[in-house]
């Protein structure tokens, strides 16, 4: 679940402008998600490049070595608004089973 939940904000942030790896877990950390790793972001990021959601471009940095930055692609837009539809059909169910409990 965490796997689909990751890939959504994913492209959320990617939606936002182009970024590169460290950038993106930069992000994600400070969103909360703590316990990803840069070594699980990778390889989601060339699954998602393949499937067409996003696109790698690789830019000249001036800190080093080149870095490849992805921006979303139609298709990833389309794929982020059916996470965020699903998303929020989801959390509406989980906090209502969780306020039931409470009460």
């Amino acid at each position: 679940m965490l796997k689909g939940i990751l890939e959504g904000c994913i492209l959320k942030i990617i939606a936002e402008k182009e970024v590169y790896g460290y950038e993106l877990a930069t992000k994600l950390h400070e969103s909360g998600f703590s316990a990803v790793s840069e070594g699980s972001i990778y390889p989601l990021l060339i699954r998602m490049n393949k499937e067409g959601l996003i696109e790698g471009t690789l830019k000249k940095s001036s800190a080093g070595p080149n870095r490849k930055y992805y921006r979303i692609t139609e298709k990833g837009e389309e794929e982020l608004n059916d996470f965020i539809i699903n998303w929020n059909e989801l959390k509406t169910g989980v906090d209502q089973l969780l306020k039931e409990e409470k009460q």
